[in-house]
């Protein structure tokens, strides 16, 4: 193998270290994260809340408002179709 060849495939090999590297970083950051979220949800549920409520409202949060009406008009409708509305 000469020169270049090797230079080039040490650089690619280097590269992919750095990837792999910062990719596992950002894992260890995410856990850390989830973590930090679930003290969150406990901590509301220990004040009263409920945390399947928090969790749609967040997940609906996420949508914008169109999206959200159209999801919520067609709940209405398969509620109905079920004799579930009131």
């Amino acid at each position: 193998m000469d020169d270049a060849a090797f230079q080039t495939e040490s650089v690619a090999a280097d590269q992919l270290k750095a990837f792999i590297e910062r990719i596992e970083r950002l894992e260890e950051e995410k856990a850390g994260i989830a973590g930090d979220i679930k003290d969150v949800y406990s901590e509301a549920k220990g004040n009263g809340f409920d945390t399947k409520v928090i969790r749609k409202i967040i997940s609906m949060r996420k949508r914008d408002y169109a999206e959200r009406q159209e999801e919520e008009a067609i709940l209405e409708l398969y509620m109905q179709a079920l004799g579930m509305a009131g």
